[in-house]
């Protein structure tokens, strides 16, 4: 088991309006953000202090392409996750900042491509190369809309459910080990690249999105995309699972600002309060640093009981912060790095999930049993009495002895059984 730090990253949305001073120091590895005296709004705790040094791991600008970023925040995730490690990756800043556009993309261009559908390809690149290894796949679609969880993948949303409300809550439950398990959250097979966008995209499309004076297609809910990898090396009873979380936050947003009346103003109020349990769980990780039996209150949301491995448990994490650097929006901006900071202080014990498969062991051994009966059955002579074979039997086979050469999988087998004519004919 070793020590983890979360990474943490920061991204500067392109904007058309007037941008506050700042300036990103020692290789795009800190960020000054300068607010003048005369400027400053009310929300800003330090009134005395001008410029804000934050650090980072990377600072991308406002040009950067989305391929750079998936590079730098995600690319090791992913290799990790291969290797059988969890993994998570998650966007966090306010309404507007281009969370969503990080994670999934943009629709008019393939070169604007998100995370996720680029660790979907990448991954099944992977894939095809590590040939020592097969590979079983697995995803879930769960979004936590005013501290509900729903699955965004059920298939009643395509027959039965008008809504997201009217399909069954994801539950939590918690086991003896404290482990979390997900009642009513489907886990759905994905054998090929286009399976899983296929799945990512149902996903996307049945999100909650509103229009608000901030943004026309606001996120209204926390979405969590997991990927379920599990890895056998061949000829090997011993068996890798991991997993990797995306996590699209819905923004943080000051109420005043957004205006919100009605059904938006309930959404900003679950919203707000989520964020503020899991920055909890973060003050609370912090403080732990030094005695490991502080409480973290992970059970306060929903959300935070879900990402419990995520911080301060085994799983290699990364945050991408986005921030609108809009003259307008420098005390959320602000907001966001702090948050950064804080995050930056924790530290996850993260090892390789291997564990022994006894089904892999089982299948083995009775496979040995039917080869040392049949080698048995043979030096005893078998069934055999010289008997000529049937074209039927030929032709029968024939197509064994065919669908076994075309069988990719390492573990193929020709059985035929203990005699010896057909055996001299395979």
């Amino acid at each position: 088991m070793s020590e983890h730090r979360i990474n943490i990253f920061l991204r500067l949305r392109p904007t058309k309006g007037q941008i506050c001073k700042y300036e990103a120091l020692e290789d795009s590895s800190k960020i000054v953000i300068e607010v003048p005296k005369e400027n400053m709004a009310q929300e800003v705790i330090n009134n005395q202090k001008e410029k804000h040094e934050f650090s980072f791991n990377h600072i991308f600008d406002r040009e950067t392409r989305q391929e750079d970023i998936f590079n730098k925040v995600a690319g090791p995730v992913m290799n990790a996750a291969l290797d059988g490690y969890n993994g998570t990756i998650f966007a966090y800043g306010q309404t507007g900042s281009g969370k969503t556009f990080t994670l999934t993309g943009g629709p008019e261009k393939y070169e604007d491509r998100g995370i996720m559908p680029r660790c979907l390809s990448m991954m099944y690149n992977q894939f095809k190369k590590r040939t020592d290894y097969t590979y079983q796949v697995h995803v879930s679609y769960l979004e936590i809309y005013n501290d509900s969880g729903y699955d965004l993948l059920d298939p009643a949303l395509e027959t039965q459910a008008k809504s997201l409300e009217d399909l069954p809550k994801v539950s939590l439950m918690e086991d003896e080990d404290s482990n979390i398990h997900l009642r009513n959250l489907s886990a759905h097979p994905a054998a090929t690249e286009e399976d899983a966008l296929n799945l990512l995209f149902l996903g996307e499309t049945n999100r909650a999105t509103s229009e608000t004076p901030m943004n026309l297609a606001s996120s209204r809910s926390h979405c969590i995309f997991t990927i379920f990898i599990t890895a056998t090396q061949v000829g090997s009873d011993v068996t890798r699972k991991s997993k990797v979380h995306l996590v699209d936050l819905a923004g943080s947003e000051r109420v005043y600002k957004t205006r919100a009346q009605g059904d938006l103003l309930n959404e900003s109020k679950y919203i707000n309060l989520s964020l503020h349990y899991l920055e909890m769980c973060i003050v609370a990780l912090q403080e732990r640093r030094g005695n490991k039996k502080h409480f973290v209150p992970y059970r306060n949301s929903m959300m935070t009981s879900v990402l419990r491995d995520s911080l301060g448990g085994n799983c290699k994490t990364s945050m991408i912060a986005t921030i609108n650097p809009n003259k307008d929006h420098t005390d959320e901006s602000m907001s966001t790095c702090r948050f950064a900071q804080r995050v930056a202080c924790i530290s996850n014990a993260v090892k390789v999930n291997e564990e022994v498969d006894p089904q892999r062991i089982i299948k083995r051994l009775k496979k040995e049993v039917a080869d040392l009966r049949e080698e048995l059955a043979l030096l005893r002579g078998g069934d055999e009495e010289e008997v000529e074979l049937s074209e039927e039997t030929f032709k029968h086979l024939r197509s064994k002895v065919d669908d076994y050469i075309k069988d990719p999988s390492p573990d193929a087998e020709l059985n035929i059984g203990p005699h010896m004519g057909k055996l001299r004919y395979c």
